[in-house]
């Protein structure tokens, strides 16, 4: 970075903002490039989002008694600390709280985290247009402190602030019964024989409504627009993702027609059952909408445990009319699983809000209009891949810019970069405020950056074991360090044995030879089906 005087700027102090999985990435790659990092805190242990409570605490993220990962272990792990060999596929939280903590302890980061301490605000330096320094206020045991930092990168989630669009609901106000967000649900126990609806067909509202159908009178499901649901449980019983999650799906599914591409996505979601028979199809079936992970809801539709229906039109004092006229009588609790809202109280609106008072950030990490690029966030997109290698690569990337390594385009050329990105969002997901994106062309996007990218084609030519896996496998996060800055000498062999860690905690009764999937027919079956699509699709045009 050079300033006016066109002199260096060197970051050296940087504040984060928040110990979950995004802080701490971000505490570990700042030491990785000398710099400065503090990390504050408002509670009492690292993990923010799957640091489990009993009590759902203000201004932090909050997650029921039950929850599990949606990523496997392979998938979601940071990109040079592998989870131990034994751990299950899919870790409940208390699990992955587990492996974060053993994170933080290996690579030393503890001692660079303030806990119990709150942000009150983050405010430009008079001096900021020259130096591109911040003043962060701190508040602790109701003692406030003022300290002068050269950089912060915000890692406080998007899972914070529950979004309860009461307005949305006529009648609500005149409920009797229980009303919620399920932010504040922990456990089934207290709704022993009670009737419930449940408004959110997303990843809580499915957990939450199957959990419940085990001990509940009656449970509904109320839904505005549908949902794809998946199981964690992909082909011959291997993970969803690292069968699902390559970059030779991504290459075909960005490079065949829309008309095929579409078809194909839609038969891959209905591959388990038909989701219009369920009351499950998505209304725009064809947007790649974030799937719901749940391999028990289907078979509790079966059992009329749960039952799905439409939006609700309206409430009484007692029941609920849906908008296909029908009628929820005498229920005892509404819980609201609609998601969140992402704000930052302690920061003014204007520095990233630029643009219809919506958050608007260049790759998703810095506000364009900022004089120095000397303030990122950190964690605030999502897709099918997990949190922790995006957190990774995208706090790998943001230090690099704030050392001045790379460099930002002009305010111009990211602005139109962002609308270039939502045209290619409303297309695919149909939301203009959503902050899903495509992971491995995201991933690869940011890789390119700083030069993390992995070479497919010299792999090839110069060891094609490893770019069989790297290119046909699981885009795992190991891939990420395998060149560039934070190298990681242990990648390759972590992809090589990436199965071997995978199989190990399902394979607990000898039956032979662990059998991992054979990477020509992962690839064949995809190409198969295109080839004879593209066929069909030509013989009808």
């Amino acid at each position: 970075m050079k300033n006016e005087n066109n002199k260096v700027t060197m970051v050296k102090r940087v504040a984060i903002i928040g110990a979950g999985v995004s802080g701490l990435a971000a505490i570990r790659c700042c030491l990785e490039e000398q710099l400065e990092p503090t990390c504050f805190e408002k509670g009492k242990d690292v993990g923010g989002l799957w640091k489990f409570s009993d009590h759902p605490e203000e201004g932090r993220a909050s997650i029921y008694r039950s929850v599990f990962t949606n990523s496997s272990k392979e998938m979601t792990c940071f990109p040079d600390f592998p989870c131990p060999d034994d751990y299950p596929n899919f870790m409940h939280n208390s699990k992955l709280q587990e492996y974060i903590t053993m994170f933080a302890k290996e690579k030393n980061l503890l001692r660079y985290i303030q806990f119990k301490t709150i942000v009150s605000s983050v405010n430009k330096r008079p001096d900021f247009s020259t130096t591109g320094q911040w003043d962060v206020t701190t508040e602790k045991d109701g003692k406030t402190e003022s300290a002068i930092f050269d950089a912060v990168l915000i890692c406080s989630g998007h899972h914070v602030y529950p979004n309860l669009p009461k307005e949305s609901f006529p009648g609500i106000n005149l409920f009797k019964g229980k009303c919620f967000h399920s932010r504040d649900y922990k456990e089934p126990g207290i709704f022993k024989g009670k009737r419930v609806l449940v408004i959110g067909l997303g990843n809580s509202g499915c957990d939450i409504a199957t959990e419940l159908s085990h001990i509940a009178g009656k449970v509904i499901i109320s839904s505005r627009s549908g949902s794809w649901v998946i199981s964690r449980v992909s082909d011959d019983g291997y993970p969803w993702d690292m069968m699902s999650i390559s970059r030779f799906e991504t290459l075909l599914k960005n490079a065949l027609p829309t008309a095929i591409s579409d078809w194909w996505y839609t038969k891959q979601m209905n591959a388990r059952f038909k989701h219009e028979n369920y009351g499950l199809m998505p209304l725009h079936g064809t947007l790649r909408k974030e799937p719901v992970f749940n391999d028990e809801l289907p078979a509790r539709i079966l059992c009329g445990t749960v039952s799905v229906k439409p939006n609700v039109k309206e409430f009484t004092e007692t029941s609920a009319i849906f908008e296909d006229g029908t009628m929820f009588e005498a229920i005892d609790c509404v819980i609201f699983a609609t998601g969140y809202t992402y704000a930052y109280p302690f920061l003014d609106d204007s520095i990233i809000k630029s643009r219809d008072n919506e958050v608007t950030l260049f790759k998703g990490i810095f506000p364009p209009p900022l004089e120095k690029p000397t303030l990122a966030v950190i964690g605030l997109v999502q897709s099918l891949g997990a949190a922790i290698p995006i957190a990774d690569l995208q706090a790998r990337w943001a230090v690099q810019v704030l050392k001045g390594t790379c460099t930002l385009p002009s305010v111009k050329d990211m602005m139109n970069d962002i609308d270039q990105k939502m045209g290619k969002k409303l297309k695919w997901f149909g939301k203009s405020d959503t902050i899903q994106t495509d992971y491995i062309v995201y991933m690869d996007e940011l890789a390119s950056f700083i030069g993390a990218k992995p070479n497919i084609l010299w792999l090839f030519l110069t060891d094609p074991k490893l770019a069989l896996e790297v290119y046909f496998g699981p885009c795992s996060p190991y891939q990420f360090r395998l060149v560039g800055p934070g190298k990681w000498p242990g990648a390759r062999h972590a992809i090589l044995t990436q199965w071997d860690r995978s199989l190990k905690p399902t394979t607990t009764r000898a039956v032979g030879n662990p059998v991992k999937p054979c990477l020509f027919y992962s690839w064949f079956r995809p190409v198969a089906i295109s080839v004879v699509s593209v066929a069909i699709f030509l013989l009808l045009i």
